[in-house]
């Protein structure tokens, strides 16, 4: 009995150590799985941007390896082409909503057809305050959905997933500071978020409407950190975007310009194109080529219209 006793303890004894250094390992197993060495590439799969063919007014749709990003919504008026090319893409989420600033022809389109139709994650605008009754049923829903949003400012980082990022440049956070407390007093176009979407050695600025009074700033603090393959033109090619010295730092291979057919604004305007063609960009318009496609993956790059071919 005695022996049979020791050899029971024994055993106890053994099977706890085992138990002990199973769970140890598996520890150390579940630690090393959950951290990627230093300098580990997280850029995976192919991005597309689109820039979709809604007359005169901007709605980008980024398509990176994880989320779905859209830039702006297009105008009030526009929301059934805005509604028609988004089904075309299949796209079932927004993962993230940028508003650059709060236009109608911006802003149109989030409350009759991308808050309506689709499960929006996050948004994010300029923090700007605005009289305009899109605006004030846009902050209204968000509210209804219970939607977090966020102001952008340059120096901040958005992460969209798959190695993307998205580098703001622009509103200065003192200026959405002073701004959001009054709707007095602004000047929409030119409190625009501004930032660079990045993937891998792919680069593509994104302006809203923002013209020389915004640009300047950010030449000054920026420089050549605003280097980019891709512009997507300010203010659909207006003449008070797009400044020599803007373009200078920028200096990008193509500019791809959100129009409509014939719009009352003349965009685009002959001074803008006067300078693209200067500097030998590949220029796309939606008005003449439709809703505009680039593909990459981080390496190479292709711009791919819908109809007709760069000017």
């Amino acid at each position: 009995m005695q022996l049979k006793k020791r050899w029971s303890i024994i055993m106890a004894a053994m099977l706890a150590l085992s138990l002990l250094v199973t769970g140890c390992s598996s520890q150390t197993m579940d630690t090393k799985e959950s951290v990627s060495p230093p300098g580990a590439a997280s850029q995976t799969g192919e991005m597309t941007v689109r820039m979709l063919n809604i007359g005169q007014g901007d709605a980008i749709l980024i398509e990176t390896p994880e989320q779905n990003v859209l830039i702006d919504t297009g105008d009030l008026h526009e929301q059934e082409k805005l509604r028609a090319e988004l089904k075309k893409t299949g796209i079932k989420r927004i993962d993230k909503l940028i508003l650059t600033h709060p236009h109608a022809d911006h802003i149109g389109g989030v409350e009759g057809v991308v808050l309506k139709d689709y499960e929006v994650g996050e948004v994010y605008d300029n923090g700007m305050p605005s009289k305009s009754k899109i605006y004030t049923r846009y902050m209204k829903l968000l509210k209804q959905k219970n939607i977090k949003r966020q102001a952008l400012t340059a120096g901040d980082e958005l992460d969209l997933g798959g190695g993307v990022k998205f580098k703001v440049f622009a509103p200065d956070k003192a200026v959405v500071e002073k701004g959001s407390k009054t709707t007095e007093g602004h000047d929409p176009n030119n409190e625009s978020v501004v930032g660079k979407l990045v993937y891998g050695e792919f680069s593509m600025m994104f302006t809203g409407d923002a013209e020389k009074v915004e640009e300047k700033p950010m030449v000054q603090k920026y420089g050549s950190e605003l280097r980019s393959l891709i512009l997507k033109a300010g203010h659909h090619g207006s003449k008070t975007s797009s400044s020599a010295e803007f373009l200078r730092e920028v200096k990008p291979e193509a500019a791809l310009i959100s129009c409509g057919a014939g719009n009352d604004y003349g965009h685009p305007h002959a001074p803008t194109m006067k300078k693209y063609h200067a500097m030998k960009l590949k220029i796309y318009e939606t008005d003449k080529n439709g809703t505009i496609t680039v593909k990459t993956d981080g390496k190479t790059y292709s711009i791919v219209p819908e109809m007709g071919d760069a000017q």
